[in-house]
């Protein structure tokens, strides 16, 4: 049997969900409440909140449309953005996500991702990797896709 999930990634700045295009011209598009919602209602497999000024800010304040959804919306619930330590995972997972995605810390600390999966369980730890070509290859950014990290991403 051939099942194909659909997993709707809602990319969020200050309380609005953002679109953009290849990272850049960011524009409001709507409630991450009311979006959510609505993919669920019609069928979604997965949801992911991305904070996407979380890490430039040093900060995720999503926790609070978190702990709203996982009321309402019984699909398996990812957050990024602004993930630094243990404490900011515990934060995000007990505020009813399944699992947390990971971009800027990994790059600038690779030995938090084993860190993070010995102390909270590899199935809720997500490496997220933003990238852009560059000539023939992909290279990993940071800082949602603003600061360029050197790695190419299959290596990485």
């Amino acid at each position: 049997m051939n099942y194909t999930r659909i997993i709707a990634r809602l990319d969020i700045k200050g309380n609005k969900v953002v679109k953009g295009i290849n990272l850049e011209g960011i524009r409001k598009i709507g409630d991450p409440k009311e979006l959510a919602y609505k993919y669920y209602i019609q069928g979604i497999d997965e949801i992911i909140y991305m904070d996407v000024v979380a890490s430039l800010y040093e900060r995720n304040t999503i926790t609070s449309f978190i702990e709203e959804a996982a009321k309402k919306i019984f699909v398996p619930l990812t957050v990024g953005g602004g993930i630094r330590n243990l404490q900011d995972i515990r934060k995000v997972l007990n505020s009813g996500a399944d699992k947390v995605a990971i971009n800027t810390a990994a790059i600038k600390n690779p030995d938090f991702i084993k860190e993070a999966s010995q102390a909270i369980g590899s199935q809720s730890i997500i490496v997220s990797i933003e990238a852009k070509k560059q000539n023939s290859d992909w290279e990993a950014y940071y800082d949602n896709g603003r600061e360029k990290s050197g790695l190419d991403v299959v290596d990485w």
